[in-house]
């Protein structure tokens, strides 16, 4: 047999809804339970109105104009939940409305759909309440940017008593102990050779063999290896495949000169 509370609640489904945006300040205030009338054994308690919604409608425009001073909406809040704030907020009605409907879950988990949205609004204090508003963000941006002070407990008798072993008491006391890591030697530490000279010393070396890798040539000459790299960059050509795939040899036309200078 099927769980009727499994089904989705549709009565309600046609009914006109508004979606409204509003400050947190005016958030709050409607979270905040409101007080209700006196009520008897016989009539549940009646709740009290947070906030009433002006329409204002300016008989010389006509429905066709898309003039948007009409028509106009003014929310009032009539509870004292929000202190200073303000009270008084202009609603405007957003022209780019995507279809949508509202749904609600109880507590027993039963789903129902409370209606549609009709109109959409996006709240903000009404002009006379501009600069009142500001003021309270401008207090509030302070207040969380503000640094919130440590208080430091005063101990009474603190002679060092509390802090002394009993008889009979185990203290563990850990050690952490760091390891040293091996230091490495820095590139920097090697010192740069003229280049002039060191270009003398790479003919040489490919004299002696026509190829060298990089790490063979930083232990041939104890030379920074981004210095080596400018030099081999100008003077050779790097081999990515064959039999001395990942060494340097001597660009053509340097093996030509070394070439013609031996006897």
């Amino acid at each position: 047999m099927e769980n009727k509370d499994s089904y989705l609640e549709t009565s309600k489904a046609e009914r006109s809804m508004w979606l409204m945006k509003c400050p947190a300040l005016v958030s709050r205030s409607f979270k905040t339970p409101q007080p209700s009338s006196i009520s008897t054994s016989s009539s549940p308690p009646t709740p009290q109105a947070v906030a009433k919604v002006i329409l204002s409608i300016d008989p010389r425009v006509s429905n066709d104009d898309n003039d948007s001073s009409s028509p106009q909406f003014t929310m009032e809040l009539v509870g004292t939940e929000i202190g200073d704030g303000p009270k008084r907020y202009s609603m405007e009605m957003s022209k780019d409305l995507v279809p949508m409907s509202v749904f609600s879950e109880s507590s027993q988990g039963k789903l129902s759909v409370e209606g549609k949205i009709l109109n959409k609004f996006d709240m903000r204090p009404h002009d006379e309440n501009i600069e009142n508003y500001g003021k309270l963000c401008r207090e509030r941006t302070n207040k969380y940017m503000t640094k919130s002070r440590q208080i430091q407990q005063v101990i009474d008798n603190d002679n060092g008593t509390h802090m002394r072993p009993m008889p009979g008491m185990m203290i563990a006391t850990v050690f952490n102990e760091k390891k040293k890591t091996p230091t490495k030697t820095s590139e920097t530490k090697r010192t740069r050779r003229d280049r002039g000279e060191m270009e003398d010393i790479m003919f040489k070396l490919f004299e002696r063999q026509p190829n060298w890798t990089l790490r063979q040539l930083i232990q041939e000459t104890d030379q920074p290896e981004q210095f080596l790299k400018d030099i081999l960059k100008d003077l050779c050509v790097y081999n990515n495949k064959g039999t001395n795939q990942g060494s340097y040899e001597l660009k053509p036309e340097y093996k030509k000169a070394s070439n013609d200078t031996n006897p």
